[in-house]
């Protein structure tokens, strides 16, 4: 398969236009049209169902997104292996993120980063575990920061463990205790980030069997802090996700103690580009650390 083809199939998808593709391009829009159309006709199937307000994936064309993309990643990879047997190291890297690990991890790491390899551009997406796990199996992200899960399909490097905590509005009954017995859970108005998907809380909760009456469920982590600094229910987060939020709220340790295992995960470490596995090696180096304190 042409590249070129490839390239404009890919953005054409994700932009939604042979417009908002051509533009990425540097095309025209009616090129990256007949870039499209080479490469439908190539494969024998149509790969969008065209219309005036863009373009939708066909049925075929959502099945075939990933290994096109997957194709690009190893064509870019074959680049930075002959620049680095040239003593260069280019290319680029796009990581997906908890939101939390995006805002106090990512930061400083690309910036060290991006010193000593200027030439690598880096592209940055948030999501909430659903999202990064999506991102990296259709081949959209490089490199996964995120929550360990059982029969994760990827190399796994873990770098913290972020203890669970209970936030609670400062008039709650428990609020002046040292922990929060986690027994106390069924009984409370909870509230649970990530539309109600918050991977982290609901596996806390079906592992004790703990069924909490949802009084909210938002978006935003800051959002759910300011709802329990209202008095309007409490919540279950990792300890990072509540770092630098100005919010008037009590955090206590779990009773039993519970964590969650940060890391970064990889597709396939052996099939990842020199970029990748350098920026893999300072993220190892910079935060998995002896005395187990995350970078804030």
């Amino acid at each position: 398969m042409e590249t070129a083809r490839c390239k404009a199939f890919v953005l054409s998808a994700e932009t939604g236009s042979f417009s908002g593709a051509a533009e990425k391009l540097n095309y025209t829009p009616s090129g990256v049209s007949q870039l499209v159309s080479a490469l439908e006709n190539n494969l024998g199937f149509p790969l969008f169902v065209r219309s005036k307000k863009g373009v939708r994936l066909t049925k075929d064309g959502e099945h075939l997104l990933p290994a096109v993309r997957t194709f690009l990643q190893q064509e870019d990879r074959l680049y930075q292996l002959a620049n680095e047997v040239r003593g260069l190291l280019t290319g680029e890297i796009t990581i997906a993120a908890y939101t939390s690990i995006a805002t106090h991890w990512v930061p400083p790491l690309i910036e060290a980063f991006r010193k000593d390899h200027p030439n690598i551009k880096i592209r940055l997406m948030e999501g909430v575990w659903q999202e990064v796990d999506s991102l990296l199996q259709e081949a959209r992200a490089d490199i996964g920061f995120l929550s360990y899960r059982e029969s994760m399909p990827y190399d796994w490097f873990p770098l913290y463990d972020d203890p669970m905590v209970a936030v609670l509005p400062k008039d709650h009954p428990l609020a002046k205790e040292k922990t929060y017995p986690l027994s106390q859970c069924g009984g409370e108005q909870f509230i649970l980030p990530a539309l109600g998907r918050d991977a982290d809380a609901v596996a806390l909760l079906e592992k004790y069997d703990l069924h909490p009456e949802i009084a909210f469920t938002t978006w935003e982590d800051r959002t759910t802090m300011t709802l329990i600094e209202h008095g309007l229910g409490m919540g279950i987060m990792n300890e990072l996700v509540t770092l630098k939020w100005e919010c008037d709220v009590v955090k206590l340790p779990l009773d039993p103690p519970e964590y969650i295992t940060l890391g970064a995960a990889v597709p396939s470490l052996e099939q990842a580009s020199p970029a990748v596995r350098c920026f893999l090696d300072y993220a190892v180096r910079m935060l998995s650390r002896p005395d187990k304190e995350p970078v804030r």
